[in-house]
């Protein structure tokens, strides 16, 4: 009997039922002639919509076990036999009625708990037994470890085979299944993953090949395979290439296996003519280049496979010895093709690399911005003296004359006033006119003094002068190179410079002299030089030599004028599409002097009719940017071309507004419109101007729907 902590009080009708079972329990009924009932208590049940928890104590009475039932345990329960059952016995049909009705016994220490299915997860069971029953419904938590197969892979085959309540996982570490359910359904699953886990117990065959390619007889076999994957030849067997030792790894069904091994020897034949030849046609690289690194590889695989080269004649197109009289390399430049005859290993080894060779390069967009911004402001100021005796005297008695004053001075003026004499009309007209003559200096002059042919003469000349200047200069060129290609862009002029001359003051033997001068050309302008490399990711590595010139003004005591040149000769990393300084020249230069008499200069206010005074400041902003851009397909490269185009093409429209000045009907040239994405101008428009034009002139006369 239970005890009555576990139970609740009986009622009536209750206790008449256990009355029933109680007697049945104690009866031992008579051995049948053909059977043998086993020796101690059996039970004969036979209920009828009797409450489950009515079997519960019954089963407890006759088994000994205590239980604990779960307030949701409720159902009613018809259970016949026709026979005796043993104690044990009577349990397993019990469990096999708690399944029925959807629950389930999980023992726990010296009780055994009666809960729902959905629960039996979550609470312990027989966790991991050495044996696990075939007909037992208890639940039970077991491990199975696979060895041949992927125990992940068998989770969503074996799903379907456990009840919701049921679980199933798999630990892909240790390739193991983990399931928790009832002991009869787990050595099912048990016994179908011994028998699955059996199929990659096959053993591995491998087939070393001396004439043919590994890759491309595994290749020959897939594609005889796929033929027949619908009725699972595919999958019967497998075939693995080992591209290093020129080997096949066979793996599954033997009779599959036999029948693809033939084959294989079969292929693995040598040809007839010792060697092979192929015709590789180059898309992007030059074959004539590639043909010399391609006899280095060859002879480094050579030399791999145990076969020292045996050098003989030299292939057709260079001058590099052959590895050996079976490998022949040569360039056809005409259509940049490469002829290759090698032997299968050697011929996969030339054919892998000429793989990784022969690709489309990125190209590189480099646009440089020089802009330079230049002030300029200066100013003098300066009075000059001369004094003259008496009479018609030419010589000075007195001058002031400063360095800074300008051209021409004083002194060159009162010359011209009096080369001509000033005593007549006649002879003032022609001081006037050496004085019109004579080079006046920049700025504002005023001049005053007194010439005649009797008493003191004198003049002074006051020259003021203001400069402002400034200018603003921005250059971009721009370039597209292939990755690690130098490019070079000149926007330059020539200018001849003298560099020398000659001139024979004897005469030759006929009465004549040869002179010469010399002349060297030297451009200036803009010249740009890039070499990019593209690092790992989106940065550009950039060579870069960069050069801004201009004619310069003729320097005191030289032959020629000068060359202004700006440079800068650098390596910068930076990302694609950014902008970076390469640098530059930053100035502000200031400079004031001040010529005076002595003493005379020195006097308060007085003293600035004997002075010369003159400021500059020149201020200079020169930078120089650059910004790479990178292309890595033709997408992008047209892109950029059709943006440059339309820019172009744009310009162009807007120039005058299409028309040209003074020429009515006339409209300004402009190029054909770009289909997007084309990367080719379109063909212009077939128009034939009054004039007789041909199609596609410059300046049609006939309106033109691509103008504006």
């Amino acid at each position: 009997m239970m005890p009555t902590s576990f139970r609740p009080q009986p009622k009536p009708r209750t206790a008449a039922v256990l009355a029933l079972c109680a007697l049945l329990v104690s009866v031992t009924l008579p051995a049948a002639p053909q059977t043998r009932i086993p020796d101690g208590p059996t039970i004969t049940p036979n209920y009828k919509d009797a409450d489950l928890s009515q079997i519960i104590q019954a089963v407890g009475e006759v088994t000994g076990k205590n239980f604990i039932i779960d307030p949701r345990v409720n159902a009613k329960v018809t259970m016949l036999s026709a026979t005796p059952m043993s104690p044990a016995a009577f349990y397993e049909a019990f469990l096999a009625v708690l399944q029925v009705y959807g629950y389930v016994a999980v023992p726990a220490g010296k009780v055994i708990k009666i809960i729902p299915n959905t629960d039996a997860r979550q609470v312990p069971a027989n966790d991991l037994p050495d044996n696990v029953s075939s007909t037992s419904d208890e639940i039970v938590t077991q491990i199975i470890t696979m060895k041949n197969i992927s125990a992940a892979q068998l989770v969503p085959l074996l799903r379907p085979l456990i009840p919701q309540y049921g679980h199933l996982a798999a630990y892909p570490s240790g390739n193991m299944l983990i399931i928790s359910d009832r002991a009869s359904n787990v050595s099912r699953i048990a016994r179908i993953v011994a028998r699955m886990d059996e199929g990659g117990d096959e053993p591995i065959e491998v087939i070393a090949l001396h004439n043919a390619s590994a890759a491309d007889v595994v290749r020959i076999v897939n594609s005889l395979n796929q033929g027949q994957g619908a009725e699972g030849a595919s999958a019967a067997v497998k075939v693995v290439a080992d591209e290093r030792t020129n080997s096949l790894l066979l793996t599954g069904e033997k009779s599959q296996r036999l029948r693809l091994k033939a084959l294989i020897i079969n292929m693995d034949t040598p040809l007839a003519t010792g060697g092979d030849t192929q015709v590789r046609y180059l898309r992007y690289a030059d074959a004539e280049k590639i043909a010399d690194k391609l006899k280095g590889q060859a002879t480094a695989s050579a030399k791999a496979q145990g076969g020292p080269p045996t050098g003989g004649a030299a292939a057709a197109g260079g001058g590099t010895p052959n590895v050996d009289a079976s490998v022949t390399i040569w360039a056809d430049i005409a259509t940049n093709a490469l002829i290759i005859t090698a032997p299968p290993k050697i011929m996969k080894s030339l054919m892998a690399v000429i793989d990784k060779l022969d690709i489309r390069r990125a190209q590189v967009q480099v646009e440089a911005l020089i802009v330079e911004i230049d002030v300029n402001k200066s100013s003098n100021l300066g009075v000059q003296w001369i004094l003259y005796g008496q009479g018609n005297t030419t010589t000075p008695a007195a001058i002031t004359n400063f360095p800074g004053s300008g051209t021409p001075g004083i002194v060159d003026l009162a010359a011209a006033a009096l080369s001509g004499g000033v005593a007549s009309a006649t002879s003032a007209a022609t001081g006037a006119s050496a004085i019109s003559s004579a080079t006046i200096g920049t700025g504002a002059t005023l001049a005053i003094g007194r010439f005649n042919s009797t008493g003191t003469n004198f003049a002074a000349i006051v020259q003021a002068l203001r400069s402002d200047g400034s200018s603003n200069i921005i250059s971009t060129p721009s370039l597209i190179t292939m990755n690690n290609e130098e490019a070079e862009v000149k926007v330059t002029q020539e200018i001849p410079l003298i560099t020398g001359s000659y001139s024979s003051s004897t005469a030759s033997t006929n009465g004549t002299t040869s002179p010469f001068t010399t002349i060297q050309r030297e451009e200036v302008g803009t010249i740009l030089k890039v070499t990019p490399h593209i690092n790992e990711g989106n940065s550009v590595q950039l060579k870069i030599e960069q050069e801004d010139s201009s004619p310069g003004a003729k320097l005191t005591n030289s032959a020629d004028i000068s060359t202004n040149k700006r440079s800068i000769k650098t390596t910068v990393l930076i990302e694609d599409g950014g902008i970076i300084v390469l640098g530059g020249l930053m100035s502000d230069t200031v400079t004031e002097s001040e010529d005076r008499v002595p003493l005379l200069g020195a006097i308060p206010l007085l003293g600035n009719l004997f002075k010369n005074r003159s400021g500059s400041r020149q201020k200079k902003n020169l930078l120089v940017f650059i910004r790479p851009k990178i292309l890595r397909d033709a997408e992008a490269t047209e892109n950029t071309s059709e943006a440059k185009y339309n820019e172009v093409r744009q310009n162009q429209k807007v120039l005058n507004n299409g028309h040209i000045t003074l020429l009515p009907g006339q409209k300004q040239p402009v190029v054909p419109p770009m289909p997007p994405g084309s990367g080719l101008p379109a063909p212009s428009p077939t128009d034939t101007n009054a004039q007789g034009a041909t199609p596609n002139a410059p300046a049609p006369s006939t309106p033109n729907p691509s103008h504006p």
